[in-house]
Formats: C-alpha cells, structure tokens, sequence
C-alpha cells in the first residue's frame, strides 16, 4: 500500500541520514578528518603519532602550533587511534564548581568514556579551582577498561584535554604542575595552545612537545580541492589560491571563506571578490578613524567600538595585532618601529592584567600622540 511504501522511503532515508534530512553542518566540521592516515599534510608527523598509539602508552603531551593548524583535529584522531570509535561518542556537559569561598563556576565540557575536553581559561581567575578539581575528579574514577577489567581496544587511563593552556593563569598552571605528577598514573593530559613561551617551564619540561606548524598555501589549496571534490563542486585553481593567500595559512578561515563564496555565488568565478571576517572589516575602519583625527571625542568613539569587539568574543591581542597591522600600514617608515614597540609593551600588559580595555584603549591614545607629534612638525 502506499503507507507502507512511505514508511519504507523513510525508514530507508533515516538509515542514510540517522540526524535527519534539517541537520546541516559545516565544511569545516563535516570534512574533518577522524584518522590519522586520512590527514592531508604533516604525513611523517600522523604516522609518529601512529606509532605512539600502537604502543598503547603515551605521555604527556603539549601540541602548540598557529590557529587553524589542525592541533585538535589531530588530537581527536590520536584519540580514536588509542580507544577506537568510541572517542567519537561525545557528550556535552555543563558542570559546576564550588571555589574554597563558595563561590560557583560554570564550566562547559565535552567528554566520552575514555577523555574530557575542557578550556579552564573560561573561569577565569578561578581557573585554579577547576583544573585541580577535575584532574582530581578524573584521577579517582579511572578509565571505563580499568574498572570493568574488559579486552577491549584503548589504554588503562583516561585523557584530559585542556584548550588554551597559554592562557592560564600562573597559579593554575602551577596547581596543574603539581596534578601532573600525582595522578600520572590514572590519567594523562593532553594540552593545546597557541604560544607555547607563555606556558611555564615545568609543565613544559613534563610532557612531549609536538610543534604543528601552519600548512603552506600550496596544501590549504590542495585541501580546498579536496572538499569541493566531495561536494562536487568544481573549484578554480586562481580563486582556490586567492583564498588561501587571504587566509593567511589558516586552513579554518579558508575553508569557511569557501564556503561563503559558495553561498555567495555558484558557479565560481575565478575573479570574484573573497568574503573578508566582520571584525576584520571593523578593525579597518577603527585605524581609518584614527589616522583620520586624534581627539578625546574621538578616542571615547574608539573605546565604544572596542567594547563591541570584546563583547563580540574577539580576543583583545588578536584585536590588538591587528590593528597594529592596519596603522602601521597607513604609517610612514619613521614611525613604523616606534609604534610597533609600543604594541608589543601594550600587549603585554594585556596579558598580564585583567581589564584588557584598559590597556586596548591605552594604546590607542599613545598613538594617537606619536602620530599627532608625527603630523605637527611635518606640517610645521
């Protein structure tokens, strides 16, 4: 009957799409790959990390290496190496902590049977508080293989998985010091960051580090090929290198450009304009502003728009090299190693303090006043 041929086109369609024909994902999620064989480029650097996980031991490991590198997507495929698909089954968590003041934190996790994924650094100065709590809590329950005694495939310990260890604080990375070397046994820490000088020496000096460098502009090409060719999109080589150029070796940038060109216009043109970030385009014309007039009105508008940026979850030293990048752009040569200088002070400062607008702001108003000198005695 026809009933019955309906439920049998469903059932069939349900079999090849289990999330539903209304699920749509990324490029950038949807083609990532979960093997180590199946990565595109660093081949010799997948099959060390192969190896590693055919002895079923590793140590403590430290990835660092440029945004949009593919650090975690080469965690993930470790982890799949170590505990076979069950690494994919992952879970989202929200979990509270109670500081020694009862205070409450909210953290947000992502973990499977046999690892936890975390970014401390959201809790901000208590970031202490949970890093200890955690590992603590890890260390105690084990891994599912030790408890139940099973034959399966994976290790006796569980992996922690900690996102942007550079910015920590110092007390927490040295409660995480000290965790290290107690619960060694019962779990391993697996850590990401970009800079790894801002990570401390004996947390460094304890586990492996493994450098992902960025991929050239020749393989983000050849990996834009490969998604178009899953897509059965045709791509041409001139737009394919433009917006690897525009990317700047940032293979998630690039393939989320494509995927905007793609909605912008297809069949792509190979002379079509590559779609550039919102922020970006704001950071340009806050230098525009700046170059344009130095005043208090204008340094309280300028405050405005770096609130927004914050607000809008752009770190402040991205927000600062960038727009260090685009005045210094627009600047003569005498004033170029001047302002530089006093970016690399201001961004330290930002590291090192708690209010970024403070020093965000600061930095504008000094150059403002180099620039203002610059441009009075030019014209004197």
């Amino acid at each position: 009957s026809r009933r019955t041929k309906h439920r049998r086109r469903g059932t069939r369609r349900q079999r090849e799409n289990p999330a539903g024909p209304l699920v749509k994902m990324l490029w950038v999620d949807k083609h990532r790959p979960t093997a180590l064989e199946k990565l595109s480029y660093h081949a010799e650097l997948g099959e060390r990390l192969g190896s590693m996980a055919e002895d079923g031991d590793i140590p403590h490991l430290l990835f660092y290496g440029p945004s949009g590198a593919g650090k975690k997507t080469r965690v993930q495929c470790l982890l799949k190496a170590l505990y076979g698909a069950g690494a994919e089954k992952q879970r989202l968590e929200h979990r509270e902590f109670k500081t020694p003041t009862n205070k409450t934190i909210e953290v947000t996790t992502v973990a499977s049977n046999y690892h936890i994924e975390m970014n401390p650094s959201d809790a901000g100065n208590n970031d202490r508080f949970v890093v200890q709590e955690v590992i603590k809590e890890i260390a105690q329950s084990g891994s599912v293989l030790a408890k139940t005694g099973a034959q399966k495939k994976g290790p006796a310990f569980k992996v922690i998985l900690m996102v942007e260890v550079d910015r920590l604080s110092r007390q927490a990375q040295a409660g995480l010091r000290r965790t290290m070397e107690k619960s060694s046994s019962a779990c391993r820490l697996v850590m990401i960051c970009t800079n790894p000088s801002k990570v401390i020496d004996p947390i460094r000096s304890r586990c492996l580090g493994i450098r992902i460098a960025a991929p050239s502009e020749e393989e983000v090409v050849g990996v834009l090929h490969e998604v178009c060719e899953k897509e059965r999109l045709t791509l041409p080589d001139e737009l394919a290198a433009r917006i690897a150029k525009a990317s700047g070796r940032n293979l998630r940038r690039a393939i989320l450009a494509l995927e905007e060109c793609k909605v912008a216009q297809y069949p792509f043109d190979a002379a079509m304009a590559v779609p550039q970030p919102d922020w970006e385009v704001y950071i340009k014309a806050i230098a525009q502003d700046i170059c344009r007039e130095q005043s208090p009105a204008r340094l309280v508008a300028t405050r405005d728009k770096l609130y927004e940026l914050l607000a809008k979850c752009i770190p402040a030293d991205v927000i600062l090299k960038e727009l260090c990048a685009e005045l210094v752009s627009k600047l003569d040569d005498e004033l170029k190693p001047q302002v530089m200088a006093c970016a690399a002070f201001y961004e330290h400062r930002v590291q090192q303090g708690s209010k970024e607008i403070f020093h965000l702001e600061a930095f504008v108003a000094k150059f403002m006043v180099i620039y203002k000198k610059f441009m009075d005695a030019m014209f004197a």
